[in-house]
Parts: C-alpha cells; sequence; structure tokens
C-alpha cells in the first residue's frame, strides 16, 4: 500500500486522538500550576510574553519572576474585573491568571493582540527577548469549510502563527533591544503524517502556518531565533526526574508527553546561551533515567540550525489536509447511507409485527 494511502487510512482512527488534543480535557482536575526547581538567574534584562494567560504561558512569567527578570505580558483585556479571583488553576479564567501574575514582582501588562502590530511594537519596546508561547485555537468542523473560517479572520491559524510571527519580528526589528524570539511551534515538517492531516483539517491549517511562521524567523537574518518543537503538553501525571530530552537542527525524537513546566524551563533557560541562537529544537521525554533532570546540560551541546528546511510546506499541507476531508466526507457519506438503509429495515420490520 502507498505511504501516503497508508497515512490516510488512519485519520478516522486517530479523530477521537485529535480532539482529545485540541480541546481541554475537564473530566481532569484541576491542579495549580508548579515551577520548576530554582536554576541560574537569567541574563535577560526583560522579557515580554506573548500568551502569557495561557498553561505553557503563565509557567514561563512564573519562572522569570522567580529569577528576577523583569517582565512585559500581552493580555486581550487590561485592567482586568477587580473582583477577580487570583488563580492559575488549570481552569482558571484569563483575569484569574491576570490577577495571579500581576502580584508577582516586576510583572507588568500591555492590552493588545498578536495580531495587532502597534500592541506588539509595545510590548517588546525595551525588551531583549520575545517569548511568542501564543497559538491558534481549534475552529473545529467548520474549518472544513473555507466560507465559514477565511483566512482573513483575525482567529484564523495564518493570522496567529504566521501573521502574528511576522509582526513580532518587526517590532524586534524596531526595538533596537531585542536580540532573541523564542517560538513554540510542533513537528510540522510531514504534512501526510496523520496528527498534521486532523489539526489542519480541524484547526484552520495551524501545522502548516506554524510551519510557515518558522520559516519567517529563520529567514530574517537581523534577529536571533530559537524555535522550540515540543512534546504533547497537558498531562501532568508523567515521569519526573532524569527524563529530559534535547535535539538541535529540528532532528526527530519519538513523540512523548511533556509537561507545561518543562517547557516552560526550556523556554527560559536557552535564553542564557547564545549557542541556542538560530537552532531548531526538539523537546521530549525518554525513560527516567536516560535523560538529563534540567536541560541546561542539554543546551550546552546545542548548535545553530546548518540543514537546509524545506522553504515552504504550505501546498503540501494543503494538499494533504483536502485528501484527508474528502476521505472523511466519503466515509461519512456511506455511514450515513448504511445507517438509513439499517434504520428503514428495523421500521419496516417492526411495522409488519404490529400487523
Amino acid at each position: 500500500m502507498p505511504p501516503k494511502v497508508a497515512t490516510l487510512s488512519l485519520v478516522l482512527r486517530v479523530a477521537i486522538i485529535l480532539v482529545a488534543l485540541l480541546h481541554p480535557i475537564t473530566s481532569l482536575a484541576n491542579k495549580p500550576l508548579r515551577m520548576m526547581s530554582s536554576s541560574p538567574s537569567t541574563k535577560s534584562k526583560k522579557v515580554a510574553v506573548i500568551g502569557a494567560t495561557g498553561r505553557l504561558g503563565r509557567q514561563a512569567v512564573l519562572q522569570l519572576a522567580s529569577r528576577n527578570v523583569p517582565v512585559k505580558c500581552l493580555v486581550r483585556r487590561y485592567p482586568i474585573d477587580p473582583s477577580a479571583y487570583p488563580s492559575i488553576d488549570k481552569g482558571a479564567s484569563s483575569d484569574q491568571v491576570v490577577a495571579y501574575l500581576s502580584s508577582l514582582p516586576g510583572v507588568e501588562f500591555v492590552k493588545g493582540d498578536v495580531t495587532d502590530a502597534s500592541s506588539i511594537a509595545s510590548l517588546v519596546d525595551g525588551c531583549d527577548a520575545v517569548l511568542a508561547l501564543h497559538g491558534a485555537r481549534a475552529a473545529g468542523f467548520k474549518s472544513l469549510v473555507p466560507a465559514l473560517n477565511p483566512e482573513d479572520d483575525p482567529t484564523h491559524a495564518k493570522q496567529i502563527n504566521y501573521v502574528g510571527v511576522r509582526h513580532v519580528i518587526d517590532a524586534a526589528k524596531k526595538s533596537g533591544t531585542c536580540r532573541r524570539i523564542v517560538r513554540v511551534t510542533g513537528k510540522g515538517e510531514n504534512p501526510w503524517s496523520v496528527i498534521s492531516i486532523l489539526i489542519n483539517m480541524l484547526g484552520s491549517m495551524a501545522k502548516a502556518w506554524n510551519y510557515e511562521g518558522e520559516q519567517l524567523l529563520r529567514q530574517c537574518g537581523d534577529i536571533d531565533y530559537t524555535i522550540v518543537r515540543p512534546g504533547v503538553m497537558g498531562k501532568d501525571d508523567i515521569p519526573k526526574g532524569k527524563v529530559l530530552a534535547l535535539v538541535d537542527d529540528g532532528r526527530d525524537l519519538p513523540v512523548s508527553a511533556v509537561t507545561y513546566e518543562q517547557i516552560a524551563s526550556l523556554c527560559v533557560d536557552c535564553l542564557d546561551y547564545p549557542n541556542a541562537a538560530r537552532s531548531t529544537l526538539t523537546a521530549m521525554n525518554v525513560e527516567p533515567g536516560r535523560g538529563e533532570e534540567t536541560y541546561r546540560p542539554l543546551l550546552e551541546k546545542v548548535k545553530a540550525d546548518s540543514r537546509t528546511f524545506p522553504e515552504s510546506l504550505l501546498d503540501e499541507h494543503k494538499k494533504a489536509a483536502r485528501t484527508g476531508a474528502a476521505i472523511l466526507f466519503g466515509v461519512a457519506a456511506v455511514f450515513t447511507q448504511i445507517v438509513w438503509v439499517v434504520g428503514k429495515k428495523i421500521v419496516l420490520t417492526i411495522v409488519s409485527l404490529g400487523h
């Protein structure tokens, strides 16, 4: 069986897995986020954080504040409702998270959105690094109908994962102080992987636009970047200790679960390593005892990207997503027909037994 056909045949079987990845699992207990163990002070003078109220972003702000690094956070609502109860639990609202973060020393807020260039310029002004930890939300099945999910919609993945990154780059250049952009994306160089197809289908081509945003950073010669491709974030009950693994040059590692605090630590720690500039890092977990307890010994070995990345994968991502959608609709049509035929027979049987 050809590889592409074999891959696409798995689409429906993993659809439930994708839904779990794209939407919060509300059945899990709302546990507060925890900070990683103490580490040396970060050398950055001030760091801007985009996506600060998300589960990854709030953990990054916590870790920066614990290292006495001033932080500027981009938030959509500010000032917030004064009655909001401060919280960083998993289920906390944005207002609650802002209320909590505002109590930390050296944390300030800029009202705006990553799709608004002027607010990004205000955010980055005076900072020497940016943690771009934002990402597009799942669009659901309306993503399958372009008319319901146009690319110029501010919530579309193109605007957030691509145009937003361009705004960050422009703001960094304009600032005259920003020397590094840390961007968290994901594995997206294989458009025909099952996960890529499903996320693109239901997430307004989020995988595709994430990669195009990466390329904007690689093509920018004025500002350094560190791109982080993490494993699956969201699970808290995973092994701790010497489990951290990291490779550079965008190389692959087996996909694993990772915690938000682990990836936040990597984003903050890498700012202290000049050798991590212009690098694409894949971060996964391995069996206990086979990795490291912190990212610092791994970051010491990191080198800048040396291979040539594909200039663009957008067309191939779109082709794979269209093929997956066609298969999905085809299977759905066949299933509907089967249900109709079987249902009709059952009704006729019931009616005949009643006479």
